[in-house]
C-alpha cells in the first residue's frame, strides 16, 4: 500500500500523524482535521483502522493514541514484533525492531503451540534527554 492508494480521509489522517511530534488520540486528530471536513469521530476511526491494517500506523495501547510507522514505505508487517520506547516525561516515542526478540518470542510461542496474530511491545521509562535533565 502506498500513500497514493489511500482515500482522502486516510491520507489526511496519515499526514497529520506524520507531521506530529508525538502520538495523537483519535479526538485530537478530529480537532486537527475539522477544517478539512471531519465532523465525527467515526470518520477518524475508520481511517485509523485502515491505516493500522495497512501497516502504516500503530496504536499505542497504553496511551490510547496513534503514531505513524517509522517505516511506512515497507509496511510494518514485514518487521515482526513492533516495539516502542515511550518516555513518561516528554512523551517521545521511538519505534524499533529487534530480530533477536522476534526469534525468542517465536520460539516461546511455537513451543506452546500458540499462534500469535499481533505482537506489540511498549516499554515505558525516560528517554536519553529526560534522563540527562533529571541527572
Amino acid at each position: 500500500m502506498t500513500k497514493s492508494d489511500l482515500t482522502r480521509n486516510q491520507s489526511l489522517v496519515f499526514d497529520a500523524l506524520m507531521q506530529s511530534d508525538g502520538p495523537l488520540s483519535a479526538y485530537t486528530l478530529l480537532d486537527k482535521l475539522r477544517e478539512h471536513g471531519f465532523r465525527a469521530p467515526l470518520q477518524v476511526y475508520r481511517a485509523l483502522d485502515k491505516l493500522v491494517e495497512f501497516g502504516m500506523v500503530h496504536r499505542l495501547e497504553s496511551l490510547n493514541a496513534f503514531v505513524a510507522c517509522a517505516h511506512p514505505h515497507d509496511g510494518c508487517s514485514g518487521h515482526g514484533t513492533v516495539a516502542f520506547m515511550i518516555c513518561n516525561k516528554c512523551g517521545h516515542v521511538t519505534e524499533f525492531h529487534d530480530h533477536e526478540v522476534d526469534h525468542r518470542l517465536e520460539t516461546i510461542t511455537r513451543g506452546r503451540s500458540f499462534k500469535p496474530e499481533k505482537t506489540t511491545i511498549e516499554i515505558r521509562g525516560l528517554c536519553a534527554e529526560c534522563t540527562e535533565i533529571a541527572a
